[in-house]
């Protein structure tokens, strides 16, 4: 590899990677990105595929693909990269946004998989503890509401693509966010019910996973806030936010404050 080439990837894997300012603005700018291509995917799931929306579909495929070549060209082991759940799903939202036009609106419910890219930057976690005092106070809540939300649209892209039309009053995206909270809920109307295995299996997970995520919330909710410090001595990470020692092990710690008003 040319000195050239090395560079232009040692200067990527910083903006991916690294702790300065530029970095941190890129890395919420993939954010902010994440989360408007989610809203957008979510708002359009019951609209006819335009050629304005099939337009709009490729833009922020390019812009996925981009992103997607970037991280596999700075990845050391490529492979392993590949198998990770993040980059299965973001092929799959591309192998949506490519054959929808051509499949029909049911398989481009994929596209709201998508939502699974919220929840898996390691590095994107430290830059909102270090820099959003309300995410520091309140990260437990904030993921246990983003994790729920995030199944909550996984699991209802999987229902409409593997059930839709083949299940009694299963048809459309709303069909399918109807029965995956209720589902959730266990409120169980009994409107759309599932006949085969695998639809019943599916309504499985929705229940188990989805209430262990919905009670991981109410638990992040109303437990006492607690911040994030790592205890240099045993490791501890999480204190109360006014904690002077540590209480596994009693060492002086030095929490950062921004003080009182």
């Amino acid at each position: 590899m040319s000195s050239e080439n090395r560079s232009v990837r040692d200067r990527i894997r910083l903006l991916y990677e690294g702790r300065s300012k530029r970095a941190t603005r890129f890395r919420y700018a993939l954010l902010a990105f994440d989360a408007v291509s989610i809203a957008f995917f979510i708002a359009t799931a019951t609209l006819p595929l335009t050629p304005a929306l099939i337009a709009a579909d490729a833009v922020i495929a390019v812009l996925i693909l981009v992103d997607f070549i970037c991280r596999l060209w700075i990845a050391e082991a490529k492979l392993r990269h590949l198998r990770q759940i993040y980059v299965l799903v973001d092929l799959a939202v591309l192998a949506s946004l490519i054959a929808a036009p051509f499949l029909g609106q049911q398989f481009a419910a994929l596209r709201l998989l998508r939502a699974l890219r919220l929840v898996h930057s390691y590095h994107l976690l430290k830059d909102l503890r270090r820099d959003v005092r309300f995410f520091r106070l309140h990260e437990d809540a904030i993921t246990a509401a983003v994790n729920l939300l995030v199944f909550i649209f996984t699991m209802t892209a999987l229902v409409l693509v593997l059930r839709g039309g083949d299940e009694p009053g299963l048809n459309t995206y709303v069909d399918a966010l109807y029965f995956t909270v209720s589902s959730l809920t266990t409120t169980g109307y009994g409107d759309i019910a599932m006949t085969t295995n695998t639809g019943r299996l599916l309504a499985v997970a929705i229940m188990v996973v989805g209430v262990g995520l919905f009670l991981r919330l109410a638990r992040a909710i109303f437990m006492p806030a607690k911040v994030r410090h790592k205890c240099p001595e045993c490791g501890l990470l999480k204190h109360d936010p006014d904690a002077i020692h540590c209480k596994h092990c009693g060492l002086e710690l030095n929490i950062e404050t921004e003080g009182s008003d």
